[in-house]
C-alpha cells in the first residue's frame, strides 16, 4: 500500500477505535508535536499515534507492521540521537499515558511510561519517597530507566534499573506481558539497560526508598581560573564521599557568557552531614555563585532543567575514565577554554556506592565500578554553529582518548553505531542479542541504540 492509500484509508479504520490521537502533517498541532528536545533532530513522521491505554499501543504496533511503517517510541523525547521520531514512518508517543499510582505502605510506585520524572517526584514526595530518577525533571522515565539510570540517588538507591520491579510491555507480535524476575526472566534481564530493543514497554513498577522531602542540595561556581583546582577537590570529594552524597562537577558557562568551573550535590541522609558536606564544597573560597542548602528533593531533580532548553541543538560525546588525573584534567580544561557555544557543558558524574555494588551481569547495564563518567556536551543555538558544534565535541573527547576506556553510558551517545552500542554493553552484548531474537526476531524496534542479531 503507498504512503497515500496508507493515509486515507489505514489511518481512518483506526481513527474509529483509537481512544487517544492521531495526527498528521497538516493538523493544526501537527508541527509541534513533531518536535523533538534535540532542535538538532528534523524528522516528519507520517503519523504521531498519541496512545491513550495499552490497546491503542497494540493497535499501532500492528498498523505499522501491517503496512511495513518504521516505529519510533516517544516518552519524554529526550532521545539524543532522535530515535524517538522518524521520517515518514510512526511517532508511537506515549506522553499521554502518564500516570503514578504510589502505595506509600508497600513503598511501591506503578508509573505509565510518558510520566516525566518531574511528575513522577512529585506524587511520591507526597510520602517522602523516591527512586533515582537523572538530574533533570523533563525527562521522561522510560528512556531513562531503560537505558540503566544514572542520577542524584544511584549512590544510596542504585542506578533506577536497580529498584525496578516489573514492566509491563507489548511486544512485536502484539503480546502484553508481564516482566519480572519470576515472569519472563530473560527479557526482565535485558530491559534493565537495553532500551527500547524488544518492544514497548507501557508501564513500570519501582521500590522506594525514604528520601526528603528536604534534602541538601544546590550549586557552587567559581572563576574559570580556577578550573583545575575545583576538578580536583571533585576528584578528591568522589572518592571519599559516602553513599549519599552525589557530586557533578562541570565546566560551564554563566547566563553572561562567561566560563566558570562549577559543583553540583545532592546529600540525600541526614542533613548535618550534608551541611559539611557543602562546607567541602566551598572550601576554594570566593564563588562567584552558590545555592548550597536545604532544599526540597524536587527542586534538586529540575535545578539544572533550565541549562538544557527545549529545541536548543544538541550532540553529545561521552565514556567513562580509566582515571582523572591532573594530566587529564589539564586537557578538559584546555578543551572547554576553546568552546565557542555559551551553552555547552563539559560534565562529569561518578558511578559509586550501591550502583557499583551489582554484579555486571546481574542486569543489561554492565558498568558496575567506581568511575568517572565523562560528558562533553556541545549544545548551541544557532543552526549555522552545528558544524563548529560537533568537531568541538568530537576533537574534545579525542583528545582524552588515552583517559578513557571502551565503555560508554548509552543514554549519552548521539551517535548509534555498532561501535558505540557493543561499548555500551560490553560483555552482555551476546546475551542481549539472545533476548533480542526471542522476543523481537525481525528488529521491529531497531529505531534505538539497536542490538543487531
Amino acid at each position: 500500500m503507498n504512503s497515500a492509500a496508507y493515509a486515507g484509508e489505514a489511518i481512518s479504520a483506526l481513527s474509529g477505535r483509537f481512544a487517544g490521537r492521531l495526527i498528521q502533517p497538516g493538523d493544526s498541532d501537527y508541527e509541534s508535536l513533531r518536535r523533538v528536545h534535540n532542535g538538532l533532530i528534523d524528522r516528519r513522521p507520517a503519523l504521531i499515534a498519541r496512545c491513550a491505554g495499552v490497546a491503542d499501543v497494540i493497535a499501532t504496533v500492528a498498523l505499522a507492521r501491517a503496512h511495513g511503517l518504521e516505529i519510533a517510541l516517544r516518552g519524554g523525547g529526550h532521545s539524543l540521537a532522535g530515535r524517538s521520531t522518524v521520517d515518514g514512518g510512526i511517532v508511537l508517543d506515549l506522553s499521554l499515558m502518564r500516570g503514578v499510582i504510589v502505595d506509600p505502605l508497600a513503598r511501591i510506585a506503578r508509573a505509565h511510561a510518558g510520566a516525566t520524572w518531574g511528575i513522577f517526584d512529585r506524587e511520591t514526595q507526597v510520602y517522602g519517597l523516591a527512586t533515582t530518577g537523572g538530574t533533570m525533571s523533563t525527562t521522561g522515565i522510560a528512556g531513562l530507566t531503560l537505558g540503566g539510570g544514572m542520577g542524584w540517588l544511584m549512590g544510596r538507591c542504585g542506578l533506577t534499573i536497580d529498584s525496578l520491579q516489573s514492566v509491563q510491555i507489548v511486544t512485536a507480535d502484539g503480546r502484553v506481558l508481564h516482566a519480572s524476575d519470576a515472569e519472563h526472566p530473560d527479557l526482565f534481564w535485558a530491559l534493565r539497560g537495553g532500551g527500547g530493543n524488544f518492544g514497548v514497554v507501557t508501564t513500570f513498577e519501582y521500590r522506594l526508598h525514604s528520601i526528603g522531602p528536604t534534602v541538601m542540595g544546590g550549586l557552587v561556581a567559581y572563576p574559570f581560573a580556577r578550573a583545575r583546582d575545583v576538578l580536583r577537590l571533585y576528584r578528591d570529594l568522589v572518592r571519599e564521599g559516602p553513599d549519599e552524597l552525589s557530586i557533578v562537577g562541570a565546566l560551564l558557562h554563566a547566563p553572561d557568557g562567561a566560563k566558570l568551573a562549577g559543583l553540583g550535590m545532592c546529600h540525600c541522609g541526614d542533613l548535618e552531614d550534608g551541611r559539611r558536606a557543602a562546607e567541602r564544597l566551598t572550601s576554594l573560597g570566593s564563588p562567584v555563585m552558590q545555592t548550597l542548602g536545604p532544599m526540597a528533593y524536587v527542586d534538586v531533580n529540575s535545578m539544572l532543567d533550565a541549562a538544557f532548553p527545549k529545541g536548543a541543538l544538541n550532540y553529545w560525546k561521552s565514556s567513562f575514565l580509566r582515571e582523572l588525573s591532573d594530566d587529564g584534567i589539564a586537557i578538559l580544561v584546555e578543551s572547554f577554554a576553546s568552546s565557542r557555544s555559551p551553552l555547552s557543558m563539559i560534565i562529569l558524574e561518578y558511578l559509586h556506592g550501591q550502583a557499583v555494588r551489582v554484579a555486571p551481569d546481574a542486569t543489561a547495564f554492565p558498568h558496575r565500578q567506581p568511575e568517572v563518567n565523562m560528558l562533553v556536551l556541545s549544545q548551541w543555538s544557532d543552526p549555522t554553529y552545528t558544524d563548529q558544534g560537533i568537531a568541538w565535541a568530537r576533537e574534545t573527547w579525542g583528545s582524552m582518548a588515552s583517559f578513557v576506556r571502551p565503555a560508554a553510558y548509552v543514554n549519552y551517545q548521539s551517535e548509534t553505531g555498532r561501535d558505540v552500542v557493543v561499548a555500551s554493553y560490553g560483555g552482555n552484548y551476546a546475551r542481549l542479542q539472545k533476548v533480542k531474537a526471542a522476543y523481537d526476531p525481525e528488529n521491529v524496534f531497531h529505531l534505538n541504540h539497536n542490538i543487531m542479531i
